[in-house]
């Protein structure tokens, strides 16, 4: 007799509350999103009034308010830059180009969905460069680098957050699985059939969370926070890398590459990984210059 596996039915509301008079519905992801960069804020302010003081010799106050002008302005530049990043992304890597040539104004549209993480990754690199070329004099000897050091322990906390955002609006679906686990979206966001599935955004979430309690780990050990480009390194491999294996069990959502061995996420894996290799074996074979003062 075949046992009778009961998986688990997910359809929830993609809003928790409509504001009334404006008739504005609040959904889950824009909550979870806000979460990851409202906790990721005060996680980075922490780590940078922790680095600020090992190379400076300010009293504590005077550095913690350099520190939160800093992480405050900061902020702007990685949630600009990571909304644009994420919604360019997505047209150029998961579009075909007649969609967003065709539709030039939709990428404006945000609130329609479709963010790609690797386009925000870029976004984000180039957002901390802009930022530390035009507050250098403040910033004390804090390179881009050394900054996003400090970014990418709170970003693993915001990817998990994002991910689980991403489970509420059943959206970046797994492929069909019989596992136990398996989860029934009961409205895809794709339109596709409601069968069981890899819950892949919860794989991705437990990823990001074991990635951010380590990193925050390895701040305290004085090798990886003041060693320039090893946390940052650690990073791109391991999310990158993880990225690259859960793309098996994730629907393909990309229009350009359908008949590639592997994924578009896949594909954009790639650099990242080998951009954090490179990184760590510069951090460990040119310790002198790579070295924190």
């Amino acid at each position: 007799m075949t046992p009778i596996v009961a998986f688990f039915y997910w359809d929830p509301r993609p809003e928790i509350f409509v504001l009334p008079i404006v008739h504005w519905p609040i959904l889950w992801y824009g909550v979870f999103f806000a979460l990851g960069f409202a906790v990721g804020f005060s996680l980075f302010y922490s780590l940078l009034v922790r680095l600020m003081q090992k190379m400076s010799d300010e009293p504590l106050a005077d550095v913690k308010k350099r520190a939160m002008w800093l992480a405050d302005r900061l902020t702007i530049y990685i949630i600009t830059a990571t909304v644009i990043g994420a919604r360019v992304g997505h047209f150029l890597f998961y579009e075909s180009p007649s969609q967003y040539l065709s539709h030039p104004l939709e990428i404006f549209l945000v609130w329609k969905g479709g963010l790609a993480s690797h386009g925000a990754a870029i976004g984000i690199v180039l957002g901390v460069i802009l930022f530390a070329r035009r507050y250098k004099a403040l910033l004390g000897g804090l390179t881009w680098l050394r900054l996003l050091d400090l970014i990418c322990v709170p970003t693993a906390f915001a990817g998990a957050c994002i991910r689980l955002g991403n489970f509420c609006n059943q959206e970046i679906l797994g492929t069909p699985a019989s596992v136990p686990w398996a989860v029934i979206f009961g409205h895809p966001m794709d339109h596709s059939a409601p069968v069981a599935r890899h819950p892949v955004q919860l794989y991705e979430a437990c990823l990001y969370l074991l990635v951010f309690a380590l990193l925050w780990r390895l701040t305290y050990a004085p090798k990886w926070f003041l060693t320039k480009g090893r946390l940052i390194g650690l990073f791109l491999i391991l999310v990158f890398g993880g990225r690259f294996l859960l793309e098996f069990v994730k629907v393909e959502q990309s229009l350009l590459v359908e008949k590639s061995f592997l994924t578009m996420g896949q594909w954009l894996s790639i650099l990242p990984v080998a951009a954090g290799l490179a990184l760590l074996l510069l951090s460990s074979f040119k310790k002198s210059g790579f070295r924190y003062s």
